[in-house]
């Protein structure tokens, strides 16, 4: 348990899905965590598990289809190293000029961390964010999935200071 923290519920696993408003645009949506401002509440992220639509496979053409988990809003698919992205997936299929041969590539991050962390990241605005988008493709592609966490009450130090952290870093 982080410190400055006082666990408010049980672990519980949340869903969602985004879907492409039309083929290779970035699209994204919020779930809305229902979170208490006044009572200084907290999501508290253990994991997440993000899964993509496969790229089409189109002759002598490179596809992917990238998708994010983001505490903030994007305009574009993060990197890792965007301090708001928890969590992130690629899914790629290079082709080569003759279209004879497709290799399909996928990276994402750890759908689970490793035992030592206490969790991967600390939502403190009301809602998270899942955006995706491909590349190359001809139809819409999707991202969904699921987050794993619990609520928290924080300290009124620790509260503001996280929604500040929040916000700034948007």
């Amino acid at each position: 348990m982080p410190a400055g923290l006082k666990q408010s519920s049980s672990v519980v696993a949340i869903g969602f899905e985004v879907v492409e408003s039309a083929p290779n645009t970035f699209t994204q949506t919020s779930v809305d965590l229902n979170l208490s401002p006044l009572d200084r509440e907290v999501f508290v992220v253990l994991a997440v598990n993000l899964d993509a639509s496969a790229p089409d496979c189109i002759a002598a053409t490179d596809t992917l289809v990238r998708g994010a988990f983001s505490t903030t809003s994007m305009t574009d698919i993060p990197t890792l190293q965007d301090a708001n992205c928890l969590s992130r997936i690629t899914l790629e299929i290079a082709a080569d000029v003759g279209g004879a041969l497709a290799v399909p590539f996928q990276s994402q991050a750890l759908e689970t961390p490793p035992s030592t962390l206490e969790y991967i990241g600390i939502i403190a605005t009301n809602d998270f964010f899942i955006g995706v988008k491909g590349s190359n493709n001809n139809l819409t592609k999707g991202v969904s999935g699921k987050c794993y966490g619990y609520r928290a009450v924080a300290s009124a130090d620790i509260y503001a200071a996280l929604v500040q952290s929040e916000v700034l870093s948007a």
